[in-house]
């Protein structure tokens, strides 16, 4: 189990029905700790090390990247919502 642990947390937040102040957040994980952050209030990615202040300056200068990013609070957030809020009412 002595090694090093990499992953990644995609998220959605949001606090009304309408999903209107939806956010996207994605996090890039090393060792338990954030290194770099993607979060669709900012629109761009910040870096927490060293090494994700590096990444972030990159990715940031990637206007694809960006886009795709950006693109994921309606492509995979209110996609999602909008999927869990019809289930959950159709059983009301």
């Amino acid at each position: 189990a002595n090694g090093y642990y990499y992953s990644r947390w995609a998220k959605c937040i949001w606090s009304s029905h309408d999903l209107s102040d939806m956010v996207f957040v994605d996090n890039y994980i090393f060792n338990k700790d954030v290194y770099i952050q993607f979060n669709s209030t900012v629109g761009e990615y910040v870096g927490y090390t060293e090494h994700g202040v590096y990444n972030a300056k990159n990715w940031n200068n990637n206007p694809g990247q960006l886009q795709q990013e950006r693109a994921q609070v309606e492509a995979y957030c209110k996609h999602n919502a909008e999927i869990d809020q019809s289930t959950i009412t159709d059983k009301s």
